[in-house]
């Protein structure tokens, strides 16, 4: 049953061209903010932001999914489109083409793309056709406004597209009509005004085409104070001449202009910026030119490259291309080549359908798109050489501005990459910027302490620019007694004084604490301690032991003396450089005690989270917490799961803190907790780093408990990652030390493991044996959900060998005893097994119909190992019941809840996809 979905005029769904109630207005806008993010999570958060904006309800969350369980069910007769949950969120599974907008746009890059003008102008028709009205015509909120100021500019853009294809085939007559409405609309658009002009002249109206040029011009004086444009000026010339040839010459396409604002009050680098006109010359040399920025954090690299590309946009008219590549970005890992190519792609509009799949093809691709045309690339925040060469053009035309700490020799080496070494600003220089920020009379009144500033803050532009905000904001603090504090500062950072060459920064940083009141100075030298990327607002106030409402004033303090920035909502982070001046202003007493009230917040919101999603899990003894610590507590799995992605990787760096800390129990017990949520992640990598460092721990306690749970965890990960050898004697040793400990769950959740294990070799009688004594030795101690899975397991592993009677036996007194404890995942898994088994009876629907139960409870726990492989089973059935689209679609479904580290089941899934794709 083919579904569509129609967002360009109102709100409308059909299946089989039959009209699917969608409800209330409010409901609709639940839809199209799916539908505009089609196949890509939209979060809860943002869901309830598109539809309510700043005025949600008061059950918001609860109206959202009674919204989103009424959509289910108006679409429970379209199976090529459905409402999931995924972990960052739900999204609309569903064809793109099967969506007007996503339609309109392919259709629009087809017509792009398309070199015969006949057939550029047919695509751009069928384009144009979709649109019914205004977008979302009938729903208010705010965010659509943004969406339909943005699709109406895409229609507008596609609207004088298709003009260009018109008068290139003489259909100068046709599109006068739609070039007066559209005029009408946008009074002062020179492309139009152009192509209006070629379209009367073409006609054979060439006066008429003049009269149109003096009245665009009297507008755009009158209106704007400008000029035209010197392609429209020589367009009227053209005409005048009078040797117009009808149709010649295009009015020209939108170019990236991705330049940020350029700072306002950037003061010297004269020298530097004459070295750049001197190495950045895009008219008439031979090679494409490069410069590399190079210097120490906060020296000003990127305020000169667009100081410089401001003041010379006019050289490269097709267009600007700016990419942060987070080299040294203390929140964000560094940006990789395919990332950073696609990004570049899709700034050139590329459609994404016309993006290769190989790397290599993707960077030619982005190298012929440049090819000839006279474009700036500025590349800020460079890591290493290999970030930046997949980004060099291979054009005489283009420049090449890149920044980075590091002085890419590599680059100047191999790629002719001139290098720009960038220094201290001159004791003019400083004076000025100072000037520049607090007005030229304040520091002309006191010039000794503004000499004695800049000599303390050694040029460097980040300090000074800290100098001058607190000064800014503090009228009553004369200069004089701002450079007493900077220069009676007799310690510096030391280690990176010496690296960086910024010997007095300390004395500007002490300078700003000092004026920070008691709260926010101590919450400011304990910031040295927090793991990962950031740090939210509840661990903020383990770290100094108070209740998170009175952390909230010394961390807007802290923001306001620009010592620590926003990255989210409650989440802040802290300047490398100025994490290091405050670990050196606490002493050991403070830091052990803030050390371990931080990570026993992470150890029991993770364990709190890990048996919130997983309430079936064996429990471990924890320590109590800290007093001042804050425990956070989670309402139900999607609150715990979301706290579980955010604080992903600050767990995983928790983890080596607890060990670098000494904190044993802490260390085994952080890994323990993530264990789950890394493995329905499929994070194999991580799952295995976290249990080695658990492991050393442990032993290092010797700690029996850790290292038994550190040898189980360790092995799993270990098994996916391909390493069997080593999973095996893990697993061995787990099972060992829980027999030593007289854990017999313990025992039986290895002996499962180790099934797992064998199953994976195809050794299916060996496995058989695993499983059983796992269901033996859960019997012992009656642990019902150990025997619940031990019952699937052996179910599957007698499927496996050819014994479908008696896997449908286990596997449904497994799914039975699992449902019995509402044990959802563990049903998932039972599903799954019993789609194996009718496949292989030959029963493709009953197959088809466990995989989707399946996939429904997967949904519900956020399980994307388990999805991707009920999705690979019952793409296998769809498949051999002969419908080849839906066996593709959910393959590539199964692929897309994979990352790095399956290899093997990516690879397995591409060769199935191969090999539909040959037949």
């Amino acid at each position: 049953m083919a579904v569509r979905f129609g967002l360009l005029g109102d709100v409308v769904a059909t299946v089989d061209d039959h009209p699917v109630a969608l409800g209330h207005a409010r409901q609709q806008c639940v839809l199209a903010a799916l539908l505009v993010d089609i196949n890509r999570a939209v979060s809860v958060d943002q869901l309830i932001d598109r539809v309510w904006g700043e005025n949600p309800p008061r059950r918001a969350r609860d109206t959202l999914y009674g919204y989103l369980y009424r959509l289910r069910r108006s679409l429970a007769d379209a199976p090529d489109a459905a409402i999931t949950r995924r972990p960052g969120g739900y999204l609309m599974a569903a064809d793109e083409m099967a969506v007007d907008l996503h339609r309109f746009r392919r259709l629009r890059d087809e017509a792009r793309a398309e070199r015969s003008e006949d057939d550029r102008l047919a695509l751009f028709d069928q384009a144009l056709g979709l649109w019914r009205g205004d977008p979302f015509s009938g729903l208010d909120a705010f965010w659509l406004d943004t969406v339909r100021t943005d699709l109406e500019q895409e229609k507008l853009t596609a609207e004088l597209e298709r003009v260009d294809a018109a008068l290139t085939v003489g259909q100068h007559d046709a599109v006068l009509a739609d070039l007066s409405r559209l005029t009408s609309d946008q009074p002062v658009n020179e492309r139009l005004a152009g192509q209006m002009m070629l379209a009367l002249s073409g006609s054979g109206r060439s006066a008429e085409a003049l009269e149109h040029y003096r009245r665009f011009r009297d507008l755009l004086v009158e209106e704007l104070g400008v000029e035209p444009s010197s392609h429209l000026q020589q367009l009227h010339r053209s005409i005048l001449a009078p040797d117009i040839a009808a149709g010649s010459g295009e009015i020209g396409s939108p170019v990236p202009r991705q330049l940020p604002m350029p700072s306002g009050s950037f003061t010297g680098r004269s020298g530097e910026l004459a070295q750049l006109d001197a190495a950045l010359r895009t008219y008439g040399g031979t090679t494409g030119a490069a410069v590399a920025v190079s210097g120490t954090g906060g020296i000003g690299k990127t305020w000169l490259a667009l100081r410089w590309a401001a003041l010379h946009l006019d050289q490269y008219p097709d267009g600007q291309l700016f990419l942060n590549l987070s080299g040294f970005h203390p929140t964000e890992p560094p940006m990789t080549p395919a990332t950073a190519i696609r990004a570049m792609l899709d700034a050139l509009d590329v459609a994404p359908s016309a993006v290769p799949a190989d790397l290599a093809a993707q960077i030619g691709l982005y190298r012929s798109l440049v090819a000839d045309r006279r474009m700036l690339v500025v590349l800020d925040d460079a890591r290493d050489p290999d970030q930046v060469r997949p980004l060099l053009p291979g054009s005489a035309s283009c420049a090449v501005l890149v920044t980075s700490r590091n002085q890419m020799s590599g680059l100047v080496a191999t790629e002719g990459v001139r290098p720009l070494p960038l220094g201290f600003l001159s004791r003019a220089e400083a004076l000025r910027l100072l000037a520049d920020r607090l007005g030229p009379a304040r520091v002309s009144a006191e010039s000794c302490a503004a000499d004695n500033i800049v000599r303390a803050c050694a040029g460097l532009p980040l300090a000074l620019s800290i100098v001058a905000a607190r000064t800014a904001t503090n009228p009553a603090l004369s200069l004089a007694d701002l450079a007493d504090e900077l220069l009676d500062q007799h310690h510096g950072l030391d280690a990176l004084a010496d690296r960086d060459a910024v010997a007095d920064v300390r004395s500007v940083f002490a300078a700003s604490y000092r004026s920070l009141g008691a709260p926010a100075a101590t919450l400011f030298r304990l910031l040295a301690l927090y793991p990962g990327p950031d740090i939210s607002l509840p661990a903020a106030a383990s770290l100094v032991g108070l209740p998170v409402p009175q952390v909230r004033e010394p961390l807007d303090e802290l923001l306001g003396a620009h010592l620590v920035r926003l990255t989210g909502p409650d989440r802040y982070a802290c300047h490398d450089l100025l994490r290091a001046y405050a670990g050196e202003l606490s002493n050991e007493t403070e830091r052990t005690g803030a050390a371990r009230r931080l990570l026993d917040h992470y150890l029991h919101g993770a364990y709190a989270s890990a048996l919130t999603i997983e309430p079936h899990r064996d429990r471990v003894d924890l320590p109590l917490p800290a007093a001042g610590s804050t425990v956070t507590s989670f309402a139900d799995h999607e609150h715990a799961h979301r706290w579980l992605d955010t604080e992903r990787l600050v767990l995983l760096a928790a983890v080596e803190q607890a060990a670098a800390s000494g904190l044993d129990g802490h260390t085994w017990r952080l890994a323990w907790a993530t264990a789950t949520f890394l493995s329905r992640l499929s994070r194999w990598t991580d799952l295995a780093t976290a249990q080695r460092t658990a492991l050393t721990a442990a032993r290092r306690a010797d700690d029996l408990a850790g290292q038994a749970h550190g040898h189980r965890d360790l092995g799993l990960a270990l098994h996916q990652l391909g390493e069997l050898d080593n999973s095996l004697s893990h697993l061995h040793r787990a099972g060992e030390l829980f027999g030593r400990l007289r854990d017999p769950a313990g025992e039986a959740y290895v002996a499962l493991h180790l099934g797992w294990v064998h199953e994976g070799q195809d050794q299916h009688h060996e496995a058989l044996e695993c499983d059983e004594h796992a269901l033996a030795l859960f019997g012992e101690v009656g642990h019902l959900v150990g025997q619940a899975k031990a019952l699937n397991a052996i179910g599957w592993d007698h499927a496996r060998l050819g014994d479908q009677q008696r896997a449908v036996d286990h596997c449904r007194r497994a799914l039975a005893l699992h449902e019995e404890l509402g044990n959802l995942t563990g049903a998932a898994k039972t599903w799954d097994s019993l789609g194996y088994v009718h496949h292989q009876l030959g029963d493709a629907d009953d197959a088809g119909a466990c995989y989707r139960k399946a996939l429904d409870l997967y949904e519900q726990s956020d399980d994307r190992w388990g999805k991707a492989e009920t999705l690979t089973r019952l793409g296998d059935v769809l498949h051999d019941n002969g419908d080849v689209e839906a066996a593709r679609r959910s393959w590539l479904r199964a692929l897309s809840q994979l990352n790095e580290d399956n290899r093997a089941e990516i690879a397995e899934l591409r060769r199935r996809l191969a090999r539909v794709a040959s037949a």
